[in-house]
């Protein structure tokens, strides 16, 4: 049983906070780079930030930049993403991803969460 569990969304108001949690089973998380991805209502799945195996390096979509933070804990095998000053335009499935690339280079997903729903309004 190789999976990936999201938790941690719900509905808030804009300026709102949230953190989501992406833990793994089956498998450990400390060999790959893992990957947060967002789909709005309507429209297609976006990249919104990666952090590779060791943590020390991510990067994150313009739009969130400053207002999102990537985190892992390896030992909890587990990644991650607060969340802030959240937008209307945040709404959507965010769905975790263990990328085939350490680098965070190239989005491939080896293993999928089944995503969990945000929700800003107000």
């Amino acid at each position: 049983q190789l999976q990936l569990v999201e938790s941690g969304g719900g509905l808030v108001q804009p300026g709102g906070s949230l953190r989501l949690s992406c833990v793994a089973s089956g498998f450990t998380l400390d060999a790959y780079a893992i990957g947060w991805v967002h789909q709005a209502p309507g429209k297609e799945r976006q990249g919104v930030s990666c952090i590779n195996p060791s943590g020390d390096f991510a990067n994150y979509l313009d739009s969130v930049k400053g207002r999102f933070t990537i985190s892992r804990d390896n030992a909890k095998n587990a990644v991650y993403l607060e969340m802030n000053n959240l937008q209307p335009e945040d709404t959507g499935v965010y769905t975790c991803a263990a990328l085939y690339d350490r680098h965070c280079i190239l989005w491939a997903g080896e293993y999928w969460g089944q995503g969990t729903q945000v929700t800003v309004s107000s």
